[in-house]
């Protein structure tokens, strides 16, 4: 029997109901959506319009249903439009009449919006422990790799030499931020609409306050039209996720160029890569380019909904169905790819003899600056200088630390034969002792800051362990 079917006379059409169900995706929801109505069965009993035997009837035949899907057991019948309705359906079956009050004074529109609240919290809570873990590799792969010197890049043009650590801790503190975004948003869906009704509230007076102390969250919605037509939690975690996948196609990215045969800085992992169906020699890193190629997707999702969102009216409308698949879709992307480049990086090789070999002095030319400025000559007229320098050796066709003293001393009277020894790739890196900087002192700095950043998450409280909260 429909939820709605009243008021209705003739069928509904059969295209409509396969446009209109939801139940093939939404059945992910089964545990929010139990969750919260067995803490709605408690407040109906604590006003009185349930007596203590039917609230736990309720209670043990929403259990019962918890635990057929837990056990793949339940059966999706024909007449199940949505996950609300299937669980609706399967308690009459197992707890009898008793099962048509669960709904008093609740509707499906604050009842989904509790859902996906619910939802979001426990899995923001795999995301960010996925997250961590990633970070986690990331510290790792910077230790074990502290001495190895490599071309820092801008514009894909070699730039200055960096320690291969330093780079790979960047990321660590894109991800940092992207943990820290996350957890901002989970404080902001940790509000509960669950009494707003379709949008005027609930008329049988349950304890709101009560409600949302019992599913964890944090505050009751202020106002019951904006409960069941507030969607920016979902809007907030996609935005969070499309940037958090930048980030990781940003690593992709470099990791695949990287690997490269012109390159050859690193190698991906064969648990990581596949091969050509043509060309047998072929290694490539598959699982990498999926990573970046999964980006426009998931900034699809985001603007998908924004767009959806965008002209709605007041309060409830079927349009904000549209918000669950592209949520699912993202959640499981972005499980399976912070995993997956876990693993990458926990099983990279990197090739710090190719790295060596790639080093040209050129780079060093922001040393011979520098040097020039401790002479006392100002900045812009030591870069200038060092730019002739740059241009005479070109023409020479020998490396910096090769060009004899007479021409740089043509160039200014200022180098004398101290300049030798700036011209070195691991001066060049140890001399950016700056905090944040990419020597090895400041390097190690940034481990330990990692280092206690990830201890913490690990061992104290993290402000969205929701499912340890509600237990």
């Amino acid at each position: 029997m429909k939820l709605w079917g009243g008021r209705f006379a003739g069928k509904t059409d059969a295209l409509m109901r396969r446009f209109n169900d939801s139940i093939g995706f939404d059945q992910r929801l089964y545990g929010a959506d139990i969750e919260g109505s067995i803490a709605y069965a408690g407040a109906l009993a604590a006003t009185g319009l349930i007596s203590e035997e039917e609230h736990l009837a309720l209670v043990d035949g929403l259990q019962k249903v918890r635990a057929e899907f837990e056990a793949d057991a339940f059966e999706i019948a024909p007449g199940d439009e949505d996950i609300h309705t299937a669980v609706e359906r399967r308690l009459g079956e197992l707890a009898g009449e008793v099962a048509g009050k669960l709904h008093t004074g609740r509707s499906r529109n604050d009842q989904v919006a509790t859902d996906l609240r619910l939802y979001l919290l426990e899995e923001s809570g795999a995301l960010r422990d996925a997250l961590v873990d990633l970070q986690t590799a990331i510290i790792e792969r910077a230790e074990a790799h502290m001495g190895v010197v490599m071309p820092g890049y801008t514009h894909l043009q070699q730039a200055q030499p960096v320690l291969f650590s330093h780079w790979m801790l960047s990321f660590f503190w894109k991800l940092e931020r992207d943990r820290q975004r996350l957890e901002s948003v989970a404080k902001r869906t940790r509000v509960c609409p669950l009494g707003a009704g379709a949008l005027a509230g609930n008329p049988f007076g349950i304890d709101r306050e009560a409600l949302c102390a019992s599913l964890g969250f944090d505050a009751i919605s202020e106002n019951s039209i904006d409960a069941v037509n507030d969607r920016d939690p979902v809007i907030e975690f996609l935005s969070w996720a499309a940037l958090t996948q930048v980030h990781l196609s940003n690593l992709a990215e470099d990791l695949i160029l990287w690997s490269s045969r012109e390159f050859g800085f690193v190698e991906i992992d064969e648990a990581y890569a596949t091969g050509s169906s043509l060309m047998p020699q072929k290694k490539n890193p598959d699982a990498l380019e999926l990573v970046r190629g999964k980006t426009g997707r998931v900034i699809g999702h985001l603007t998908g909904l924004l767009t959806t969102m965008k002209g709605l009216p007041t309060a409830y409308n079927k349009d904000l169905q549209e918000d669950k698949e592209p949520l699912f879709d993202t959640i499981d992307t972005l499980k399976m790819e912070l995993a997956i480049v876990a693993g990458v990086i926990r099983t990279l090789n990197v090739n710090a003899g190719r790295m060596e070999v790639a080093l040209e002095d050129s780079m060093l030319a922001t040393d011979l600056a520098d040097y020039l400025v401790r002479k006392g000559i100002p900045f812009r007229r030591s870069h200038h200088l060092v730019g002739q320098v740059v241009r005479q050796a070109e023409q020479l066709g020998v490396p910096l630390k090769e060009l004899r003293i007479e021409v740089y001393r043509a160039v200014h009277p200022a180098f004398d034969e101290d300049v030798y020894e700036v011209l070195g790739f691991a001066r060049s890196v140890e001399a950016r002792v700056v905090e944040g900087g990419t020597a090895p002192s400041a390097v190690a700095a940034q481990i330990c800051s990692a280092r206690e950043l990830i201890s913490n998450q690990l061992s104290g409280p993290t402000g969205i362990d929701y499912e340890q909260e509600r237990r």
